[in-house]
């Protein structure tokens, strides 16, 4: 039998799937930079655009789980977790409109932003997942 997963604590998982996403987009640069072939651009900007709308589906049901359950709101973590979301969706946005410039005009503020978002959601998944252990224990 699967382990049970509450509802409330779905939005870790939505935010930790946003990783591999970001990771990508992080490696589809790096490659950008090394082979100047352009399809990697077009890559790294679609893998951003699936993290985006991961990350704002974990954004609403964290801010949700936030005002909806009291248990959620005590402590500094959930408002860290929520701001951290918060940043790693603005600096996604901020990620995709580089990545939609003509090809080379994109890459050093591309790739450092990519690894930015990448540090950020990694920062928030683990946050997120450390509150689902800490709510099941």
């Amino acid at each position: 039998m699967a382990p049970y997963l509450p509802r409330a604590a779905m939005h870790a998982v939505l935010a930790f799937s946003t990783l591999p996403l970001f990771l990508g987009a992080l490696l589809s640069d790096w490659a950008y930079a090394r082979t100047y072939e352009i399809q990697w651009t077009n890559f790294a900007a679609w893998l951003i655009t699936g993290g985006l709308a991961l990350t704002c589906l974990a954004l609403v049901w964290t801010a949700l789980d936030l005002l909806l359950r009291p248990a959620a709101r005590r402590g500094r973590v959930g408002m860290t977790y929520l701001v951290l979301l918060l940043a790693s969706l603005v600096l996604g946005s901020a990620n995709a409109l580089v990545h939609a410039k003509d090809g080379w005009a994109a890459m050093p503020a591309g790739l450092l932003l990519s690894v930015l978002v990448l540090l950020v959601a990694a920062a928030a998944s683990v946050i997120g997942l450390g509150s689902l252990r800490r709510s099941r224990t």
